[in-house]
C-alpha cells in the first residue's frame, strides 16, 4: 500500500465541477481561512471508501498522503487513521495519536478537524490528563483552538461535561465564528443530555450575554422555543 496508489484513486474520482464548488464553500479565497486550498472535488463518501480499503498503509506512507496540498488528500489521511482505530482499537491508539499530534498543522481546515480530533484525541485521552486540550485552545491557531474543543465530543458522550465547559470558558469571547460554532455546538451537545448544567453555564457570570451570539444560538437551538426567545431577548 502506498502514497501513489491512494492518490492514483482520489484522482480517478475527482469532479471538476465540485472541485470549483469546494472552493468557495471551503473558503479558499485570499484572507479567507482556508487561502490556497486545492481541490479535486471529491465526495465525502468516496473519499471514505479509499480510506477504509488504505487503512493499513504504513505511516510514513499517510505522512505523504497528510502532508499533500490537496484538500482530498489530507482528509483522507485522517480518516484511514479513524479506521485504523476503530478495527484495531488500543493497540495502534498510541502510534496513531504521536502521528497525528506530528502532522497537527496539516489538520487545517473544519471538516479536516472534525472528522478526526474527536475520534483520535478524544479515545487516547478518557482516561489521562488533558493539558493538550488547554494547551491548543490558549494557541493562536484556528484550527488547534477547533481541535481543542470539538475533541470534548468524546467526552460528552460519556456524560463527562467538565472540560467542554472550562475550555468553553476559553474561548467564551473568541472572534473566529468557525470556533463560535464550534463552541456552541459542544454546549448543545451537553445541553441535550443535561439542560440543566448547560443552563447554570450560560447563566454564571452573565455567560450567554458575553458570548457572540453566534454561539448563544447554537448552546440553545434545541430548547423549547419560549426559552430560547427568552435567552435571545436578554430576559433570563
Amino acid at each position: 500500500m502506498s502514497f501513489e496508489q491512494v492518490y492514483s484513486e482520489l484522482l480517478a474520482l475527482a469532479d471538476p465541477d465540485k472541485s470549483q464548488h469546494y472552493l468557495g464553500y471551503f473558503k479558499s479565497g485570499p484572507g479567507d481561512y482556508g487561502e490556497g486550498d486545492k481541490f479535486l472535488g471529491i465526495s465525502v463518501p468516496n473519499q471514505r471508501t479509499v480510506a477504509k480499503k488504505y487503512k493499513d498503509m504504513p505511516l510514513d506512507e499517510v505522512q505523504k498522503l497528510i502532508q499533500h496540498e490537496i484538500h482530498e488528500c489530507r482528509l483522507t489521511a485522517v480518516l484511514l487513521l479513524v479506521y485504523r482505530i476503530e478495527r484495531t482499537g488500543s493497540e495502534v491508539l498510541e502510534e496513531v495519536v504521536n502521528f497525528y499530534l506530528k502532522n497537527l498543522e496539516y489538520v487545517n481546515n473544519w471538516d479536516i478537524v472534525d472528522s478526526s480530533c474527536r475520534q483520535i484525541l478524544g479515545p487516547f485521552l478518557e482516561n489521562k490528563e488533558r493539558d493538550l486540550l488547554y494547551d491548543l485552545a490558549r494557541s493562536e491557531d484556528l484550527w488547534k483552538k477547533r481541535i481543542s474543543i470539538v475533541t470534548c465530543y468524546h467526552f460528552i458522550r460519556n456524560h463527562d461535561f467538565g472540560d467542554t465547559l472550562l475550555l468553553a470558558d476559553i474561548l467564551l469571547e473568541d472572534e473566529q465564528d468557525l470556533i463560535q460554532k464550534a463552541v456552541g455546538w459542544m454546549l448543545k451537545e451537553v445541553g441535550k443530555r443535561d439542560q440543566e448544567t448547560e443552563e447554570l453555564f450560560l447563566q454564571e457570570a452573565d455567560r450567554y450575554k458575553r458570548m457572540p451570539r453566534t454561539m448563544l444560538r447554537y448552546a440553545i437551538e434545541k430548547f423549547e422555543e419560549p426559552l430560547r426567545r427568552k435567552y435571545l431577548d436578554d430576559e433570563i
